[in-house]
């Protein structure tokens, strides 16, 4: 079977590490894919959001699979342009419609589904330019701190939690009036503050069953101690050391199942994978946000704990047979830490020539923003560049590989967490 990933990133090289791992799979292409990519499959030289050329490769690849790893083309609507194709209706696309793909790509949506059918998340409410002195009476009845959060995609950046009453209001201003994140910020949510630990459970349904697969808790802030910018992730641990099985029951109970309960109530189908951010509040799971597919740097710490071939569950996805299916995992924890570009998350050069990754032996490297010059080197394409992968019986042991592979790695300006799972 030929499968076609789209996405450049480590999440996409670390499901295509997976994927060749079946005997299922004959041929891997990834659309545009990294460096390392095009040595577990054909890269093709494709934006993610070029549903034309992305047309003719399937075609002319026989591809049978189409799996999504990034949100913009899944909020861009890619599913429902196979849907609607005669000539490719009949390939399997794992990502979800562009309705359902509001759960990521709209927050408001997403607030109401989840008040819809009674899934834990904080108080809100939503505001748009027309109505911000409503927006700033509301701001006056919370106490701080303050969570803004610009209703559409921005890259990870539309989320600011501010102390101060003020700045909050001059924030929402700046947002809805001078949309400082474009079309994204037309609308904004406000929420309730959630004090508590936060981790990541994911799921891979095809509307109407579920597999659960490895739970993660990822790191986004660039600074140690969790200060500084948001960037896309430094680096994920898995499994979550305080989630036992009783808190993930009630995570099962409560928010997994509501919610897939909840799309086929609302009639919406949904094929591919749904991301649950949690919040841990007095040993209550509440939903912060859900995406609507796999997490990076998570999917570098989720796919290396699935035992079973995970074609055969694409496959299942495929043929709406995930009621029947099962799913093994590794009993080991897996950890990974990113090596990013110096600047990061704010500005950065590219094209800085990496070395020592050959050396490694006791860690997976996972390509994030990488790309092969003329001379044949392997060059930083990217802010997050890299991301280093290990097992051990439990996340610190996991940690000191992870961290003893990162001395054999070098490029100019590398920046990365030395503090990954300081909160466990």
């Amino acid at each position: 079977m030929n499968i076609l990933i789209i996405g450049s990133g480590g999440r996409e090289h670390a499901i295509a590490w997976k994927l060749t791992q079946s005997d299922k799979l004959e041929k891997l292409f990834i659309a545009p894919g990294n460096a390392a990519t095009s040595k577990l499959g054909t890269n093709l030289n494709i934006g993610v959001s070029d549903f034309a050329e992305i047309k003719k490769a399937v075609l002319e690849n026989k591809i049978k699979i189409v799996l999504v790893g990034p949100e913009v083309p899944l909020v861009e609507g890619i599913h429902d342009f196979f849907l609607a194709d005669n000539d490719l209706k009949n390939v399997a696309v794992i990502g979800p419609q562009k309705h359902a793909a509001q759960l990521e790509g709209s927050k408001e949506f997403a607030k109401k589904f989840m008040m819809r059918h009674n899934i834990p998340t904080a108080a809100y409410q939503s505001f748009t330019k027309n109505n911000l002195q409503d927006g700033f009476a509301f701001l006056d009845k919370l106490n701080p701190p303050y969570v803004l959060k610009a209703d559409g995609l921005a890259a990870g950046k539309g989320v600011v939690i501010l102390e101060n009453l003020k700045a909050a209001k001059d924030e929402l201003a700046d947002m809805l009036s001078n949309e400082k994140f474009g079309d994204a910020s037309s609308t904004v949510v406000i929420e309730e503050f959630l004090d508590g630990i936060e981790m990541s459970c994911f799921i891979l349904t095809d509307g109407k069953g579920y597999v659960s697969l490895p739970n993660a808790k990822d790191y986004k802030r660039i600074g140690e101690g969790d200060t500084g910018l948001n960037t896309g992730g430094m680096g994920a641990v898995s499994p979550v050391p305080f989630a036992d099985a009783e808190y993930l029951k009630k995570i099962e109970d409560r928010v997994i199942k509501p919610t897939v309960d909840g799309l086929q109530k609302d009639g919406i189908p949904y094929k591919g994978f749904i991301f649950f951010g949690l919040i841990r509040v007095n040993n209550e799971p509440m939903v912060i946000e859900y995406n609507c597919r796999m997490g990076d740097p998570e999917t570098e710490v989720v796919m290396p704990r699935i035992k079973s071939d995970f074609l055969d569950l694409l496959i299942a996805t495929a043929n709406d047979d995930l009621e029947n299916a099962t799913i093994e995992l590794d009993e080991r924890s897996a950890t990974t830490v990113m090596l990013v570009s110096g600047g990061y998350p704010e500005a950065y050069e590219k094209g800085k020539v990496i070395s020592g990754i050959e050396s490694i032996d006791d860690s997976i490297v996972f390509h994030a923003g990488t790309s092969i010059d003329k001379n044949g080197d392997t060059i930083t394409n990217g802010g997050r560049v890299i991301t280093v992968t290990s097992y051990g019986k439990d996340f610190k042991e996991a940690l000191t590989k992870s961290y003893d592979s990162i001395e054999k790695i070098k490029f100019d300006k590398m920046n990365y967490r030395k503090d990954i799972g300081f909160d466990l």
